[in-house]
């Protein structure tokens, strides 16, 4: 059974008469990988710093190891922050910057030099010790912030959009970077960021917000493919969305409507009554070009091609079809015919 480390237990947030955060409920478990996910102003980075003790809730209790620590402060929390601009002292050198934390604990410099050492090697910076901070680049400033934060042992690392700052190529790498960092040192991380692909490759859990608001918290994997709602499908990833109406329910599958063409779904968990009106969500990678007219399962659509755009090891295709208007697809570059598809 998974130990619960953190309990947000009816929290709220008011700036004035602005509500940050609305009725927030959440546990995370220790050692697992949460990310507070949603757009700008959803209330992840309030949540993110309630829990690190630079704000307090206006409602409501947090609970670290089942201990209330409402008045707890940060100092005195099992908690480090990476900031998104890293927030190193450009005065000191690399060694004085990660050293910080264990000389404010009044630690032997001897062991300082010890652990220093330890940590610049797991985040790969050995030999790094005496150069100054503006000599680095974005990813090592990174990882010099991540070691600092990490020396100290905490208990749970919250990491603040960390990695906004760098390039795609270099982001990738620091994502796969700090999952093993994560799953080696077996320490609680929570992320907190707008990248929904940073989420998806990171994640145990996510959490994804809006408007103050938990929407739904699941795996990568039930968010993508099974979302409670259209903003969950439409933000987490690309979809379309059909509008259709519920025909007939079976024990295993649902037929739904849509402009007098008949498909069946698989109803999973879905809870629909007959004659609902009902939003359909595909994602556009499901899709795939078929060149035949007879198709014995799913839905044939026949579309005219609006535009589209080359992105390397795949084409993104819009579309429109008399059935369902404007959608569109994403299809590898794989077959040499498809790649003969223009607009028109």
């Amino acid at each position: 059974m998974k130990k619960r480390i953190v309990q947000f237990k009816n929290i709220n947030k008011n700036y004035k008469d602005v509500v940050a955060v609305k009725n927030f409920n959440l546990e995370i478990y220790e050692g697992e990988f949460l990310t507070l996910l949603g757009p700008s102003g959803c209330g992840k980075t309030t949540s993110l710093r309630i829990l690190a003790g630079f704000e307090k809730p206006s409602k409501g209790e947090v609970y670290l190891e089942e201990q209330q620590i409402n008045e707890i402060p940060s100092y005195k929390r099992p908690i480090n922050m990476v900031f998104q601009n890293y927030a190193l002292f450009p005065h000191m050198n690399i060694f004085d910057n990660v050293a910080y934390g264990l000389r404010q604990k009044k630690i032997s410099e001897e062991e300082v030099k010890t652990e220093v050492e330890k940590f610049l090697s797991l985040v790969r910076l050995e030999g790094y010790e005496k150069r100054n901070i503006w000599q680095l680049s974005g990813g090592q400033q990174q990882r010099v912030a991540l070691a600092r934060a990490l020396i100290n042992k905490p208990k749970i690392l919250l990491l603040d959009e960390p990695l906004a700052a760098l390039d795609k190529k270099l982001r990738k790498e620091m994502q796969i970077e700090l999952q093993n960092l994560q799953k080696n040192l077996n320490i609680t991380f929570v992320l907190v960021t707008h990248d929904q692909e940073e989420a998806l490759s990171m994640s145990d859990r996510i959490c994804v917000m809006n408007e103050g608001n938990i929407i739904q918290v699941g795996s990568p994997n039930d968010l993508y493919d099974l979302p409670i709602n259209k903003f969950v499908a439409n933000f987490i990833g690309k979809s379309n969305f059909i509008k259709c109406e519920i025909k007939s329910i079976t024990e295993k599958f649902i037929e739904v409507n849509s402009n007098n063409k008949l498909l069946n779904l698989n109803k999973n968990s879905l809870n629909f009554s007959q004659n609902d009106k009902v939003i359909m969500s595909f994602r556009p990678e499901k899709l795939k070009i078929n060149y035949e007219s007879n198709l014995k399962n799913g839905l044939l659509l026949k579309a005219k091609v609006l535009n589209k755009i080359f992105l390397g090891e795949y084409t993104e295709y819009y579309l429109l079809s008399n059935e369902i208007g404007e959608f569109y697809f994403l299809n590898t570059n794989s077959r040499e015919e498809d790649k003969k598809i223009n607009p028109g």
